[in-house]
């Protein structure tokens, strides 16, 4: 069998990344096929987290795999948040679709999510620490924001200014 496809990541400022994503009606061969592909790309790119909407797919997948060994896939399909921490802590965040740019953003330190998994079983989930943050910032991603929204108008202006600027350098390459 061969291995599953490498999907190509959406860069910020692609306007595709600000659409929201629809819920998945059922999930059958093609979710499972894409759950497959988007690990294969996120372990590719040396992720932690990637949302559908990041491979232009607009359906509500994220898949999660915060282990150092990389052997903890977590898949999270129409995930809701039921509860967070009231308590909040201010993290470094990175993004596959934001490469190299590291920022702080304040996040509640726990959640409980309720998701179907890649079978389509319903599961709920209790997380703190990287496996929260990394859940709600892929969460975001399915609502159609990036997590340099959270940074000043200046730091995204700067942001996107050197995005834009090194995705014309590759074009020219």
């Amino acid at each position: 069998m061969n291995p599953p496809p490498i999907l190509p990541i959406l860069r910020y400022p692609d306007p595709r990344l600000h659409t929201v994503a629809r819920p998945v009606v059922a999930v059958d061969a093609r979710i499972r096929e894409l759950i497959a592909s988007m690990f294969a790309t996120m372990y590719d790119a040396n992720g932690i987290g990637l949302a559908a909407t990041q491979v232009d797919v607009h359906e509500r997948v994220i898949v999660i795999d915060v282990s150092e060994s990389r052997d903890q896939p977590l898949v999270l399909i129409n995930p809701v948040i039921e509860w967070a921490s009231p308590e909040k802590r201010k993290g470094e965040e990175g993004c596959l679709s934001v490469p190299g740019i590291y920022d702080g953003v304040e996040r509640s330190i726990a959640v409980r999510v309720r998701a179907l998994d890649g079978d389509g079983h319903e599961r709920v989930i209790e997380a703190e620490g990287m496996l929260a943050v990394c859940m709600q910032h892929e969460m975001d991603h399915l609502l159609g924001k990036v997590f340099v929204e959270y940074l000043s108008p200046l730091k995204q202006g700067r942001i996107k200014t050197k995005l834009v600027k090194a995705q014309r350098e590759v074009q020219r390459a």
